[in-house]
């Protein structure tokens, strides 16, 4: 992960800002080499269709999805 000391990052905000919008990378903000803030984009959730969209409706059940797993555990 980058770090940038404060002073570094006041004289070049508004670049460093878009920098982070189109990589997506956090940034570590130092204060006398100290890590003191992270500085990271705000990353948009993804829908539960987005995610399992592509196998919706192919999942096959072998068995009730509600049956206790207590064996898999091996709690009795």
């Amino acid at each position: 992960m980058k770090t940038i000391s404060k002073g570094k990052l006041k004289a070049n905000m508004l670049k460093i800002f878009r920098e982070i919008e189109q990589t997506g990378e956090e940034l570590i903000v130092t204060d006398h080499n100290k890590a003191v803030l992270i500085i990271q984009p705000i990353v948009k959730k993804k829908s539960v269709q987005e995610v399992f969209g592509d196998v919706q409706g192919k999942l096959i059940y072998l068995e009730d999805i509600n049956t206790p797993t207590e064996d898999e555990w091996g709690e009795k």
